[in-house]
């Protein structure tokens, strides 16, 4: 019979309080059959031996262990500080109302477990409900830092204060990928999946403790070389001007892609990554500005190409130097508004959280790209030609942009104008499900972090995607439009992982190429299956 586990167990000794096994996850249809039996890889021993490990036999964070008692009473002094931070006004200027509300009404009727898809597809484990992790926080901060607690706690469930408690806490709150599904589901409006954010907010801001990926290879890098991929001002407009010469020679269009102007209507804000790993959203980007004839611009500034912006994950200290220096690259160059690409995280930081420090003249208007381009396509401003796009599109959707913003259907709008074999996913909108990349984990791959996200928190994902097609012949090119940077890091890692490329003829891409590859103008479709051109 399973064991349940309750949250006082995460003070419990164990080599590993709850491992993944052969046979627990959801199982997948034909032809992934063979991935049924799969589990994540065995940690490398030597390379974790002064790591906590004890949680769930998978590392994204990788906190070593005190290496002595006093230095263990440092650690937890240090936490209990933080977690006092988090209720104070002056400490947590971003969530505080959210997170006392969620934080003294939960009641514990477990329908957030239902809505998350890392809870499901696990084999529905016990430490990936959503409450699980907000209850653990939640009776330690009763038992360790309200009046009376330790007494109390003998009555409501305290938890012991040791370092495998606090280490399990913050490597479990990089097994939430912080969709807030759980948080639309709840009857009473808790948030846990803000809980599980200002647990990581409490290990960045007061301990350091923070996954490399976000922190040393994301902000910090953007803020002193220009990129969180590490990318320099001049590299930036290196890549560009290539990405100008292959746009002339994949679509046969010539187009210029504008630096630095001052007076712009448009600042674009790329994530950086797709200027690396996907080139042709930039200059399809720049192709339909252009032929719509608008005022626009990039920046040359130092994080200024770049609209990635890592601290919305961990840090708000991080997002918010990131966002002023958005901000005041727009205001110096006087342009009337910022638009961000498709990259859902750079839409959640700059345009809704950062609404609480851009103020004054740096309260620069900001836009999300998918209404700019619903004005282009259905304002008449391309001639476009559907039937070039005649082949199986479904529709992800970005948590950031639908649940968080709202914006659900200008995309639609203009995917039912340009894509006559659009299908929807189920559920899909408000409902859908993350790409399993959410929170920073599409660019998480230490230890064997890659792998869970794969065969875990990116399963259900998958299983969209497969059944969006179930109709369609196997060998039948067929394309998942995802118009956002980091979910499409993490839909080609899944097919990739899961070879959907050869087994089911699956492709990804954005939604801007799909407008480009529809435009009469082009000679040629900038969408190719495989060696395949679209248009056939």
């Amino acid at each position: 019979m399973k064991k349940h586990l309750k949250p006082s167990d995460m003070a419990m000794s164990a080599d590993c309080l709850c491992p993944i096994e052969s046979g627990d996850l959801s199982p997948l249809p034909f032809p992934y059959e063979d991935f049924n039996s799969r589990t994540i890889s065995p940690l490398n021993p030597e390379k974790v031996k002064n790591l906590e490990t004890s949680l769930d036999n998978t590392l994204a964070v990788g906190i070593p262990k005190p290496a002595s008692k006093e230095e263990e009473e440092v650690l937890i002094r240090q936490f209990l500080c933080g977690l006092k931070k988090l209720f104070e006004k002056e400490n947590n200027w971003t969530f505080l109302q959210q997170l006392l509300l969620s934080m003294e009404h939960c009641a514990k009727c477990q329908t957030c477990s239902e809505a998350c898809p890392v809870y499901e597809m696990s084999g529905k484990k016990d430490i990936y409900r959503p409450m699980f992790r907000a209850e653990v926080l939640r009776r330690i901060y009763n038992k360790y830092l309200k009046p009376g607690g330790k007494i109390t706690a003998r009555l409501t469930g305290g938890i012991d204060l040791n370092w495998t408690t606090v280490a399990r806490l913050a490597e479990l709150s990089y097994r939430c990928t912080l969709c807030r599904r759980c948080a639309m589901a709840c009857p009473i409006g808790v948030d846990n999946g803000l809980i599980t954010h200002e647990i990581r907010k409490l290990f960045s801001q007061e301990m350091g403790i923070s996954p490399k990926e976000l922190h040393e290879k994301g902000t910090i890098q953007h803020l002193r070389v220009g990129s969180s991929t590490g990318m320099n001002p001049l590299g930036a407009k290196d890549s560009i001007e290539f990405i100008q010469e292959e746009m002339e020679e994949i679509t046969g269009y010539k187009v210029e892609i504008p630096w630095d102007v001052e007076g712009a209507d448009i600042l674009l804000i790329h994530n950086a990554g797709e200027i690396i790993s996907w080139p042709e959203n930039v200059g399809a980007f720049a192709i339909i500005f252009q032929a719509a004839g608008l005022s626009w611009t990039l920046s040359s500034e130092t994080a200024g190409y770049d609209a990635v912006n890592y601290g919305v994950w961990y840090d708000d200290v991080q997002l918010s130097r990131v966002a002023l220096r958005h901000a005041d690259i727009a205001r110096r160059l006087k342009v009337k508004k910022i638009v961000v690409g498709e990259c859902g995280h750079a839409h959640k930081a700059l345009i809704e959280t950062a609404d609480r420090i851009l103020t004054g003249e740096i309260n620069i208007p900001r836009e999300s790209a998918l209404v700019t381009l619903e004005d282009i396509v259905l304002g008449g401003k391309l001639q476009l030609d559907p039937r070039r796009n005649d082949f199986p599109v479904t529709l992800h959707d970005p948590c950031n942009y639908v649940r968080l913003m709202g914006i659900v259907e200008p995309q639609r709008r203009i995917l039912r104008k340009i894509a006559p074999r659009f299908r929807e996913m189920t559920p899909h909108g408000v409902d859908n499900y993350c790409c399993g990349g959410g929170s920073g984990f599409a660019i998480m791959s230490g230890y064997n972090f890659a792998e869970w996200r794969n065969l875990v928190s990116s399963r259900k994902k998958f299983l969209q995607i497969l059944n969006a097609f179930e109709n369609e012949s196997q060998a039948a090119p067929k394309y998942v439009c995802a118009p956002c940077s980091n979910c499409k890091g993490a839909i080609r890692d899944i097919l990739s992982y899961y070879h959907a490329g050869e087994r089911s003829s699956l492709y990804y891409g954005g939604l801007v190429e799909l407008i480009v590859n529809a435009m009469e103008s082009m000679k040629k479709p900038i969408i190719h299956f495989g060696d395949q051109p679209s248009w056939t």
